[in-house]
């Protein structure tokens, strides 16, 4: 209650500050390269990478600096890696619900998800947001049949250098409260692998418009994920 009556005194200049935080932020183009691929040797792997901006690789010039191509890069001297990239920026949980409405069914191993943020800057409530991010997680399985889904967990909001106060102190605990959530519900989910945020968020690591990654940490996200893909996934194909 404290925060809904903060934000609705708060909500002249909130409004402001988004509006210019979000143009700012969108001015970054995705990284240009493939959107996928078969690379590596070993037992197949089949990836999909699902998400917004981040997952597009806004903040580096090319796919290869991007978390795609980083953490290709990471699983393929261990698999046959047959790789998509299906990321948009501005995405939201609606929207690639949406998308995915007429998506084609195809058979996928691993999926991983980068979805959240602009959930976050559009104030979107949480028992709502939780409730479209089942769906979504629902709508993956009917479409992929997937084996397992790794959650990229929501970015300390709060500490993004682009974002000015109150902006970002708002914006830092909606983002708390949805990821507090939506790891509650994925406790429960054994399709799904929470993968909580844990990098360092320093204004050195970030692109220049303070909101999108840079290539270190695109390095550091991926390494995160392939160590958890790689610690799960068994070397033979007989899962």
């Amino acid at each position: 209650m404290i925060d809904t009556g903060l934000r609705a005194f708060l909500s002249p200049l909130l409004i402001t500050q988004a509006l210019r935080v979000r143009r700012n932020a969108q001015s970054l183009p995705e990284a240009a390269g493939p959107r996928s691929g078969t690379l590596g040797s070993g037992p197949p792997l089949r990836l999909a990478i699902i998400g917004d901006s981040s997952a597009a690789g806004v903040g580096v010039a090319h796919q290869r600096d991007a978390l795609s191509g980083q953490l290709c890069a990471m699983l393929a001297p261990h698999f046959t890696l047959t790789w998509q990239l299906d990321a948009l920026t501005g995405a939201t949980t609606r929207s690639t619900l949406s998308r995915l409405a007429t998506a084609a069914a195809r058979p996928v191993d691993v999926i991983v998800l980068a979805l959240g943020v602009n959930d976050v800057t559009r104030l979107i409530p949480a028992r709502k947001w939780v409730h479209q991010q089942q769906t979504l997680f629902d709508r993956l399985n009917t479409l992929y049949r997937p084996k397992q889904i790794y959650i990229s967990g929501m970015p300390p909001m709060g500490h993004f250098p682009l974002l000015p106060e109150p902006l970002r102190w708002t914006l830092g605990r909606h983002a708390t409260k949805l990821e507090h959530r939506r790891a509650a519900v994925l406790a429960t989910r054994p399709d799904c692998t929470h993968v909580p945020f844990n990098l360092p968020l320093d204004p050195a690591l970030m692109a220049t418009d303070g909101f999108h990654p840079a290539a270190p940490l695109y390095t550091l996200w991926a390494k995160e994920m392939a160590s958890r893909i790689l610690s799960d996934w068994p070397k033979d194909s007989s899962r």
